[in-house]
């Protein structure tokens, strides 16, 4: 069955997920929103990067997407630095009755717990009215935390700890306001960024740990968080801009959940600018970065994850990876009861349709 869907966005995630789109036989674009009028009137093939020509040109009115009716909207707009508008976004979409996937906020991956009751309420009322599902992924929150951590964990007699880690170079990721504005790498480590803020770590990738500790039947004590930022040690040049000596070019973070006052599900960052700084700090299983799942117990398992592509480096095939985790979770989130839809009850998602021969 042809599923009509739509985008909203087109930027880092947004353009391979819109690719997807148009590419899937078992999907038709029904509509693509931007958020800037150099984007709007564009075909969605060229904001893409395909050499196809849709009919489907790109708009700045989410009415005029919803009023197409489309089976389900790929949500990948930038939502990190704009948390009520993006969440007013899904409650007019959801009260249309549109189901929707997303990359974000990603604290909708597993929100209870880890937000107030007041911002989930809306989102949960707009799926009940408009009879329409949620499901928000990713790589990291995603799939790398949830789906394999927890498939390891069915084949042990026993668990201590569950520790999911990213340990990426992010050199070459090419988002001014995420790696400035947000994470705060090239400012001055005295300045608190958005995701340092008490918190926001926890709020962030508290979902992670929660969803965790949910598909374990572990009941949490709460959370803990830490980080350590280390400077750079002279002035360099990232795909985002530029990072004065002095300034923070190396982060690492923990999101904790306690069990009787133990780290039982830990989630860590380990996030560098270069590979040659803070050497002593967990290192990656490939250049450039990896995933790594670690569960000690009976037995124990160590698991890296790592991701490649022919058209780029670590960062962009996470991007991609981010964007089909979603995707291609479309059938099964139309299909799904109405309401917030999470790893822990959807099917798995095999990728039907994604084989092309070389």
């Amino acid at each position: 069955m042809t599923l009509r869907v739509a985008q909203i966005g087109t930027g880092n995630v947004g353009r391979h997920a819109l690719a997807a789109l148009i590419t899937h036989p078992d999907y038709e674009l029904t509509g693509v929103w931007v958020s800037s009028d150099a984007k709007a009137g564009r075909d969605a093939g060229d904001l893409a990067g395909l050499d196809v020509h849709t009919g489907v040109q790109a708009v700045t009115d989410l009415d005029e997407i919803l009023a197409a009716k489309p089976d389900c909207v790929v949500y990948t707009a930038l939502a990190d630095h704009r948390l009520p508008e993006a969440l007013e976004d899904y409650r007019r979409i959801l009260a249309a009755g549109v189901n929707a996937v997303g990359t974000g906020p990603v604290f909708l991956q597993y929100p209870w717990d880890v937000i107030p009751d007041e911002l989930i309420t809306p989102l949960t009322d707009a799926m009940a009215a408009g009879g329409s599902s949620l499901f928000v992924g990713g790589i990291d929150p995603g799939f790398a935390n949830d789906v394999l951590p927890l498939a390891l964990a069915g084949n042990c007699q026993s668990i201590e700890q569950v520790r999911c880690m990213e340990i990426v170079d992010y050199a070459t990721y090419d988002s001014a306001t995420v790696m400035f504005d947000v994470m705060g790498f090239g400012r001055p480590l005295d300045e608190i960024p958005l995701l340092l803020m008490p918190g926001v770590l926890s709020m962030a990738w508290g979902s992670v740990v929660r969803q965790l500790a949910a598909g374990l039947g572990l009941t949490l004590d709460g959370l803990e968080e830490m980080y350590l930022r280390e400077p750079a040690p002279e002035d360099f040049d990232i795909a985002a801009g530029h990072i004065p000596a002095g300034s923070a070019a190396a982060l690492r973070f923990e999101v904790i959940g306690l069990v009787d006052g133990a780290p039982a599900v830990v989630l860590e960052h380990v996030t560098r600018l270069r590979e040659d700084l803070c050497p002593h700090w967990p290192q990656p299983a490939q250049p450039g970065g990896s995933y790594r799942i670690e569960i000690t117990g009976e037995p124990s398992y160590a698991l890296d994850l790592c991701l490649g592509s022919t058209r780029g480096d670590h960062n962009h095939a996470g991007l991609v990876a981010t964007a089909m985790r979603v995707v291609n979770a479309i059938p099964a989130v139309v299909a799904a009861e109405p309401g917030l839809r999470t790893t822990l009850d959807l099917p798995l998602i095999a990728g039907v349709g994604r084989y092309a021969a070389p």
